[in-house]
């Protein structure tokens, strides 16, 4: 691959196979330098982020993101090189993919509908620009619990300060052009599949043909004595987020939970508070995740950036003054100054609407969701092969329902995506999973979208996540839960290493900080469908 100037901007050119490609060189989601990417098996992926786009077309074929890349004229001739593209195509950098517009008229916020969407996140999103790239052109209603069209919700707790207009996944022109409706600040409470019926807060009723599920998580809160004092945030909404930040300035802020949320705002802050502090139950932040030296590593980073860690303890109390937190009482008895509390302990699926509704959901709350392959009587009564004693009896009415179907859920014409599932990952022996990470909901909406067209799609992608603290960008790729043993190349010290996560003899996941692009080329190979042996890395 190489980065080349043409005129009024700069293109990729690629050579693969004696073949010359030339494509936008930037990717569409972050402006990452592609030239710096993994160029296989006729894609390039971005080395941020994990991105995948097709060779030949420009096509974004795996996420995050929403948009592809130009793709430009080559031609040789007496052994030069010549492209050939647009002014604008070159000042762009992104190409959205041509999409069906909607042709049956809306019956505005009444009646039925015939993809109904509950959630707005990259899943939702997703699966509504999926359906109309295939050429789908019936109505599609997006429904959202926010007050805002789609959003970049991870950026969030990397910049507090960002505005809604600033995070927007796609103008409001677009969602008309593309007949897409979006109902804002609107909440489902109750599904009844056997009426293909949704009923919402406020007791409007909209009918549907196919349902996605993306409804995502709910952030879990204090329990401790003081709960109910002013100040103390969950970070959900843009609105959240800004009043942190204003009330933080020149302030002392507490974090609660040291996982990426948490450490997140905690860097954020550095800059903005006063002081900033975090409590954390574990020995070090994302033990769990990234293992006890690479933990301990970040955590000096942050320490080195005048953050003070309470560790292995808990909030017993939040102490307020006229109703606003002055103080957050430890379990070891510490007393912490605080202005300001955000808690980031985790999150359960927002499921509870669909409690008495019939569709599946394990004991944590989650949907599962697989290939459903119904067979007899079980075929007939709509029953998923995890739980038949969810009798639900739905008769499917169209062929569709029949054929395997990646994302449904136990009822046929019900898809879910996104936070709230579990689902089979192929490349560990289809164990079922939960992985709530921005990418993942990218791809499981696309698949939801390919399967609601009897497409017959499946999940295919390597998880991929990434977080960024004080400049820095840590990556992370694979499904590291159960680990037994991390090798580590590099210098921690300084911040600049690979982390390979083992379990047995298989390395199961690769975490990296100024290490680029290592985590997209394991991803590349775990996508190839080939094993990474522990013996090989060492």
């Amino acid at each position: 691959m190489r980065e080349v100037e043409l005129g009024w901007g700069k293109v990729l050119l690629v050579k693969e196979n004696g073949e010359f490609h030339a494509l936008g060189h930037k990717c569409p989601h972050y402006g990452a330098p592609l030239v710096k990417g993994v160029l296989s098996r006729g894609r390039v992926r971005c080395p941020w982020h994990g991105a995948c786009f097709n060779i030949s077309t420009g096509d974004l074929e795996d996420f995050p993101g929403l948009d592809s890349l130009h793709k430009f004229q080559v031609k040789i001739e007496k052994e030069k090189v010549y492209v050939w593209a647009s002014k604008q195509a070159l000042q762009l950098q992104r190409r959205t993919k041509v999409m069906a517009k909607c042709i049956s008229p809306s019956a505005g916020h009444s009646g039925s509908t015939n993809v109904l969407i509950v959630g707005a996140g990259a899943a939702g999103l997703v699966c509504a620009e999926t359906l109309r790239q295939e050429g789908f052109s019936d109505r599609i209603v997006l429904c959202t619990l926010d007050r805002h069209l789609p959003y970049d919700r991870p950026k969030l707790s990397k910049s507090l300060d960002a505005q809604p207009e600033q995070l927007a996944l796609r103008p409001k022109e677009f969602f008309r052009a593309y007949g897409i409706e979006v109902l804002t600040e609107a909440q489902v409470v109750t599904v009844d599949v056997r009426n293909k019926k949704v009923v919402f807060k406020d007791g409007f009723k909209l009918e549907y043909n196919k349902l996605l599920l993306a409804p995502g998580s709910s952030p879990k809160t204090l329990s401790c004595k003081g709960k109910e004092v002013e100040n103390v945030f969950t970070i959900r909404t843009p609105e959240d987020a800004n009043r942190v930040v204003r009330l933080a300035r020149g302030r002392n802020a507490v974090v609660v939970g040291a996982g990426f949320l948490g450490m997140e705002v905690a860097a954020y802050l550095t800059e903005k508070a006063h002081s900033v502090s975090v409590v954390e139950l574990e020995e070090t932040p994302f033990r769990r995740f990234l293992g006890e030296r690479v933990g301990r590593a970040l955590m000096k980073m942050f320490e080195n950036n005048r953050v003070k860690f309470y560790m292995q303890t808990e909030v017993s109390e939040l102490r307020a003054q006229e109703g606003k937190l002055k103080e957050v009482v430890l379990k070891s008895s510490k007393v912490v100054r605080a202005d300001v509390c955000v808690v980031g302990i985790g999150a359960v699926p927002a499921t509870g609407f669909l409690r008495q509704s019939g569709i599946s959901l394990d004991s944590r709350g989650f949907i599962p969701v697989n290939k459903v392959e119904l067979g007899g009587l079980g075929r007939l009564l709509g029953w998923g092969w995890w739980e038949v004693q969810v009798r639900a009896p739905v008769p499917p009415t169209e062929p569709w329902a029949l054929s395997p179907q990646m994302m449904q859920t136990n009822i046929p014409g019900v898809f879910a995506a996104g936070d709230a599932v579990t689902f089979p990952l192929a490349w560990r022996n289809n164990r079922k999973v939960n992985i709530p990470h921005w990418q993942m909901a990218h791809a499981q909406g696309r698949v939801a979208a390919q399967n609601m067209l009897a497409q017959e799609a499946e999940i295919s992608t390597v998880p991929y996540l990434w977080t960024a603290m004080f400049g820095k960008s840590l990556r992370y790729a694979g499904y590291g839960e159960g680990f037994d043993d991390v090798i580590i190349q590099g210098d921690l010290e300084e911040l600049k290493f690979v982390a390979f996560y083992t379990k047995g003899d298989e390395v199961i996941a690769v975490a990296s900080m100024n290490y680029d692009p290592i985590v997209s080329k394991v991803a590349e190979v775990l996508a190839s469908g080939r094993a990474i042996r522990k013996r090989e890395v060492e």
